[in-house]
């Protein structure tokens, strides 16, 4: 069952992220050419945003600037929300059901140590089809 599965166990490791000041431009190739759909925001190893690709279009475009003069910060969604590597799937399930909340930052001792999204705990626990149904049918 989900309740015994910890989020380190199925968390993605190789976390792509970006400073508050790398600019729109850096952050979209980031995106585009690891073909991944979120990026976090790091303050030294603290992570403290995190943008999506609809983040860095719809607010991008929002701005009226220059894809280089507008920085990651800039576009950003925070206060971000993290979940702690030895909490269970179910845990992380929970905080998703909020709205707009399909990446979490898995933290350690306040430290960037993976990312787990809604389609994570899907393919690693089948059993948690119907919750993570609730997550995905999010706008």
């Amino acid at each position: 069952m989900a309740s015994n599965v910890l989020v380190r166990e199925v968390m993605t490791k190789n976390v792509k992220v970006v400073r508050e000041d790398t600019n729109l431009h850096e952050v979209i190739a980031t995106l585009s050419s690891f073909n991944i759909n979120s990026l976090i925001v790091v303050q030294g190893e603290r992570p403290v945003g995190i943008i999506t690709t609809k983040d860095a279009l719809v607010r991008g475009f929002e701005h009226g600037m220059p894809v280089t003069a507008i920085k990651a910060a800039m576009v950003a969604s925070s206060p971000l929300t993290t979940i702690g590597e030895e909490a269970t799937v179910d845990e992380a399930a929970r905080l998703m059901k909020r709205p707009k909340i399909k990446h979490l930052p898995v933290v350690k001792d306040g430290k960037l140590v993976g990312i787990l999204s809604d389609m994570d705990i899907l393919f690693s626990v089948p059993s948690m089809l119907i919750t993570m149904e609730e997550v995905c049918r999010q706008k």
